[in-house]
């Protein structure tokens, strides 16, 4: 399936009025029923679009796009969009702050629990990496679409306007003491995971890295001085809510570092972040979390952005917290972009599936190594190991049945549907409930982001099309299972359409897998928009042809008389313009020059060739 990002991501607007928006009412919730996550998702699905794509800005209703304020036309005319999203917010905040005025970022109906047993009222509060990333990028697009309204506002002198005036600076405030309680719970789920080699944990992470069977000796030797300027950097650096006693210098201890899936047990309280997620007590286990580690990943990349230091849009304490949160960015993905290429011979990557450090494997534990690897190099701009990356991906996707037929009783369903089962270690000792489930049904929307982004590198021909290839698969395995009836027609996620008719799926749209795709979508806008490939062979044929249809251009101008109003000399000079139209593009469009200068060509023969026939 091709993929249109514009086209879809409006039709993806329209689907989320027509399923949430009726009778000027909003309604929250879908399949998983409402909570401070779900709700989240289903409000960037309008929002952020809105203030990554200057096509769908919706902050300054007289420079709205005419396609995009159809979209929205059941919120009304242009001039009052911008206050339905406003009145979207403070709802929102409303119903996810507590009576004591701190933001409550509670999984609620998310949570699963193991066998035939309910989770307690207390573990439904808990708190989870996903509900702190999700609250951080809603809050940065809300600062952005805010701030942005508020400037627009403030020049028009109707009622509503003066009213909106007078709400955006309480939503504003209500949104940054949010934002600083996500940033503080993503500081302190944080973990620096430091096992002893002969511990479960440390023989999980050596079956792994030593693919080539060595010494384990040598193999932590090895490992130990590849990550020598991680380990510093963590000894000397990461002291905001880090536990004390984690030797992360011990260079015959095995390292690894990520975010658990929750505050940790032995995060420190942030002092000058009172009450909520930076003084709450944590009960997730000191372990990083491969799902919540891409996650918080993720969040921490809108939170970096050029654009949100622009603006100029972080308190100092939250300045603060950003900085604690790039220095983790920087370990995590420094150390998983190094632990999946360790070794002289084949990847511990290429060794599918991925064992983590608790004993599970899985595909999409695979999945999620290769993603954060492929977010170091869009990161650093680099191409590196991208097509051996690439072939991993390639693999992966055959497994998982996105490039090959998904058969009867087929293992790699479960990926797609519920999705792949996380135990949340330590929520069992809270309230003496049941060990805590968390499913994560993302495997494609993953591939197709990891896939889509990695295509912005000027990387070679081959590779960039075996990129776009796996991300057609992938949207066209989304295509088969986005809903085609009901009121959440044209949203996901209907896996039965794809996996069979018998598997029981509730109704009413998944906003996890929703917004996801909608990611996918503003990633593939952004991709479009880098200019094509321009390969070096190519740029080189360009030349040639260059060449030779400028010396050939320089002799028909000797043939030329002094007339310019002459047929002749008017074509001479269009070629001319054409060739100089070839050289101005000749290094980003080699291709584009290529068939100029082929043109040119043509032209220049059939001038000579005129010349001869009249000649004769």
């Amino acid at each position: 399936m091709r993929i249109k990002p514009r086209q879809q991501l409006l039709d993806l607007w329209r689907a989320v009025l027509a399923c949430s928006y009726r009778d000027d009412t909003w309604s929250w919730g879908g399949r998983d029923g409402t909570n401070s996550i779900s709700d989240a998702e289903q409000l960037l699905c309008l929002l952020y679009p809105a203030t990554e794509l200057d096509a769908f800005a919706l902050d300054q209703p007289d420079d709205m796009a005419t396609d995009a304020r159809r979209a929205l036309d059941p919120f009304g005319e242009e001039t009052r969009i911008g206050g339905a999203l406003v009145g979207l917010l403070e709802d929102y905040l409303r119903r996810y702050t507590g009576p004591d005025g701190q933001p409550d970022f509670a999984a609620g109906s998310y949570l699963r629990a193991a066998g035939d047993r309910r989770p307690t009222d207390a573990q439904l509060a808990l708190e989870i990496v996903d509900s702190y990333s999700m609250s951080l990028s809603l809050c940065i697009a809300a600062l952005r679409f805010l701030r942005g309204f508020q400037r627009f506002v403030g020049g028009e002198v109707r009622r509503e306007a003066r009213q909106l005036s007078e709400r955006i600076p309480l939503v504003i405030d209500a949104v940054g003491m949010r934002l600083t309680g996500a940033m503080a719970g993503l500081v302190r789920s944080f973990v620096i995971h430091t096992p002893e080699p002969k511990s479960e944990a440390g023989q999980a992470i050596l079956h792994m890295i030593n693919q080539n069977h060595a010494p384990t000796d040598e193999v932590i030797r090895r490992l130990s001085a590849r990550l020598e300027r991680l380990r510093v950097q963590a000894a000397n650096e990461v002291r905001l809510s880090q536990a004390t006693e984690v030797d992360v210098a011990d260079d015959e201890r095995l390292f690894e570092c990520g975010w658990g899936w929750g505050i940790v047990r032995t995060a420190e309280p942030i002092e000058f972040v009172p009450g909520g997620a930076g003084q709450a007590a944590g009960h997730a286990e000191p372990r990083p979390y491969l799902y919540f580690t891409a996650v918080a990943l993720d969040g921490i990349i809108d939170l970096s952005s050029q654009r949100i230091r622009e603006l100029d849009l972080l308190t100092d304490e939250q300045r603060k917290l950003a900085d604690a949160l790039q220095l983790r960015f920087e370990l995590a993905r420094n150390y998983w972009s190094t632990v999946a290429r360790f070794g002289g011979g084949r990847w511990p990557l290429e060794d599918i599936p991925w064992r983590t450090s608790d004993g599970e494997e899985s595909d999409y534990f695979s999945l999620t190594v290769t993603a954060i690897l492929i977010q170091d190099l869009v990161y650093r701009d680099s191409t590196e190991d991208l097509a051996r990356t690439v072939a991993v991906f390639d693999q992966l996707a055959r497994r998982a049945r996105i490039t090959s037929r998904l058969t009867a009783g087929d293992a790699a369903a479960v990926l797609h549907y519920p999705g792949v089962r996380l135990g949340l270690a330590g929520s069992e000792d809270i309230g003496g409930g049941p060990t805590l489930e968390w499913y994560v049904p993302d495997f494609v929307t993953m591939m197709l982001k990891r896939c889509l982004q990695a295509a912005r590198l000027r990387t070679d021909v081959d590779t960039r099309d075996q990129l776009m290839a796996l991300a057609e698969a992938a949207m066209d395995h989304l295509d088969r299972r986005i809903q085609r009836d009901g009121p959440a027609a044209g949203l996901w996620d209907d896996p039965a359409a794809l996996l069979g008719p018998a598997l029981p799926v509730p109704g009413g749209p998944s906003w996890f897998v929703t917004e996801r795709v909608m990611e996918c979508l503003v990633i593939a806008y952004d991709t479009f928009r880098e200019p094509p490939l321009a390969p070096a062979t190519m740029v080189a044929r360009a030349v040639d042809l260059l060449s030779e249809a400028e010396h050939l251009l320089n002799q028909e101008e000797l043939e030329v008389g002094g007339d310019y109003l002459t047929p002749k000399q008017a074509a001479v000079n269009r070629i001319r313009q054409s060739l100089d139209r070839a050289r101005g593009v000749l290094h980003e469009r080699p291709g584009t020059a290529y068939s100029l200068a082929t043109q040119a060509l043509i032209q220049l023969d059939e001038l000579a060739y005129a010349r001869q026939d009249a000649t004769r």
